[in-house]
């Protein structure tokens, strides 16, 4: 795993103006302004190690570093399990749990408090809140528009407008994580290949296009271009760093990090994990000595993937015939309903499951 550079907002202020960019890079925004940022949406969320905040707005396709300064500490530290959040929260922003959209999940590397990102409202009317719960399950809002920030915009994000299902601009950015320094972000651009990978170094100096990604969907017997990846996790293989990704019916590709620097890279697909499955988050943890992804998806329960092969499994290059393929999964029987998910410590996740009842955060023991 990358070992994780801290970076602070500091640096960020002292990047008001901004300087020569690399060939091929269109400038960004990232002065400190007088005022906080003004959201119109709240997608994927990873924290820096100390404590900056990146939050996708994928509206406006664009990424906020946050700097949550006296938001950011405070309240009893650790996780707490708060039953049917959705109705508490929609309570508290005097709204019904049906109008509430949950977005993201991320824990603070420090205080431990479990950061959500909400959606309040439907359509064009829905706005962004953001939600700090502490170790006695006090929900409290974070006041975005109190923060100080930097951003950086998508050159060539999906064009804005559409709405449904299949809204491109809403994958603009699909995940995001941070390492060695580096913004990692997934999700899909307005060109022709337009599964993209972008890297941002951080502070901000410059908006990334990004690399097309290309994979073999063993389901499908098929090239593909145009799916998102839609999770994925920083992960190094014979000390080189890679990323490991995954997509809708559901394959699991490797991408080495020094490929994501050009126009177009191809992926090595190491599993197929099944039809009709879309994943929905992934985090990485050691137990007994070994490593393991766990990974969430919204048909086949929770995935227990060991990486010991990661570096070795055969490529999948010709149509998969069985239900999988490659690499293999144990699926978590405990664990239902998972909808997303953090490390909390060496020992446990958190998680975000849907029950009859409805949202419901919860520390649950690694398995």
């Amino acid at each position: 795993m990358y070992s994780r550079t801290m970076k602070s907002i500091a640096g960020a202020v002292a990047i008001a103006g901004l300087a020569v960019l690399p060939a091929g890079r269109t400038g960004v925004t990232a002065a400190v302004p007088d005022e906080g940022p003004a959201l119109q949406s709240v997608g994927p969320m990873t924290f820096g190690p100390d404590g900056l905040l990146f939050a996708a707005d994928t509206t406006a396709a664009t990424i906020y570093a946050l700097d949550l300064g006296a938001q950011g500490t405070g309240g009893t530290p650790g996780a707490a399990d708060v039953p049917d959040i959705d109705r508490k929260i929609a309570s508290m922003l005097g709204s019904e749990a049906s109008a509430i959209r949950v977005t993201d999940l991320a824990i603070h590397p420090k205080t431990k408090h479990a950061y959500i990102g909400v959606m309040r409202g439907t359509g064009a009317d829905a706005r962004p809140v953001l939600l700090r719960v502490d170790g006695d399950g006090r929900i409290e809002p974070i006041a975005i528009e109190k923060v100080k920030y930097t951003k950086v915009s998508l050159p060539n994000a999906p064009a804005a407008g559409a709405d449904g299902r299949r809204n491109p601009r809403a994958d603009s950015v699909t995940d995001m994580a941070f390492a060695d320094g580096t913004l990692i972000v997934a999700g899909l651009s307005n060109e022709e290949f337009a599964s993209k990978l972008r890297t941002f170094a951080y502070p901000f100096t410059a908006a990334d296009p990004g690399t097309s990604v290309e994979i073999f969907h063993g389901n499908h017997g098929q090239l593909e271009t145009r799916a998102p990846v839609y999770t994925f996790i920083p992960y190094t293989i014979d000390r080189t760093p890679h990323v490991i990704a995954s997509y809708t019916c559901t394959p699991l590709v490797k991408f080495p990090m020094n490929s994501l620097k050009g126009t177009k890279v191809v992926g090595t697909t190491i599993a197929e994990f099944g039809a009709g499955n879309r994943p929905l988050d992934m985090i990485l943890y050691k137990k007994d000595g070994k490593e393991f992804l766990l990974m969430s998806n919204n048909n086949r329960g929770v995935m227990k993937i060991p990486t010991a092969d990661f570096g070795t499994a055969p490529a999948i290059t010709a149509k998969v015939t069985a239900p999988t393929g490659g690499i293999a999964y144990e699926t978590i029987a405990s664990m239902k309903g998972v909808e997303q998910m953090d490390l909390l410590d060496a020992q446990r996740s958190i998680v975000l499951a849907r029950t009859a009842s409805g949202l419901s955060l919860s520390a649950v023991a690694l398995p």
